[in-house]
């Protein structure tokens, strides 16, 4: 059982910027892919991006792609998301995920989620 615990949430003006961290327990962290979904109110859940096992290889949802870069340091346990050029629109509640698969197509562990605020 992988327990995950997200921090680094916060309000932030428009373009600012903002570090999530996911610190990662109970499990042996280089076997799962790691990621970070997020949900807006009164909107779906859904894809921010994601790392492989050892972090060699990354993936973005097009919304993001060249504003949010994720990584891990498996030596810690640890998952981040630096998030810079932030717009109101990125205003979610973010969760961090794991599972084995890289495709993280239905992630079999969450953390409880972070929100995040944008101001215009």
């Amino acid at each position: 059982q992988v327990q995950l615990v997200e921090s680094g949430g916060g309000l932030v003006q428009a373009g600012g910027s903002l570090r999530l961290s996911c610190a990662a327990s109970g499990g042996t962290f280089s076997n799962y892919a790691m990621g970070w979904f997020r949900q807006a109110p009164g909107k779906e859940r859904e894809f921010v991006a994601r790392i492989s096992w050892m972090g060699r290889s990354t993936n973005y949802a097009d919304s993001v792609k060249g504003r949010f870069t994720i990584s891990r340091d498996n030596a810690k346990n640890m998952m981040y998301l630096q998030m810079n050029s932030l717009k109101p629109e990125d205003t979610a509640v973010y969760y961090c995920v794991a599972d084995p698969s890289f495709g993280l197509q239905a992630p079999r562990y969450w953390g409880q989620g972070t929100q995040v605020t944008v101001s215009s």
